[in-house]
């Protein structure tokens, strides 16, 4: 896994594959881009700053619950 910054344009892009995206899917601030097989190979966050603070935040007040990571 990469990830670059832009801190101009206040975009994080996390690269999770090699592989090149196909077509992306945008909920608020963060889009995933996709393989042509459907896997998962880049998220792009949007208004970054802002969009992690507010995920950090919510991490430690224990709003949501996280999921397990899976391999």
């Amino acid at each position: 896994m990469k990830y670059k910054y832009d801190p101009q344009t206040d975009i994080l892009l996390i690269h999770l594959s090699s592989e090149k995206p196909d077509f992306g899917d945008q909920k608020e601030n963060i889009i995933t881009h996709y393989s042509r097989k459907g896997k998962p190979v880049e998220i792009e966050i949007l208004d970054a700053r802002k969009t992690m603070a507010k995920m950090v935040e919510t991490v430690f007040k224990g709003k949501k619950k996280l999921l397990p990571v899976t391999s």
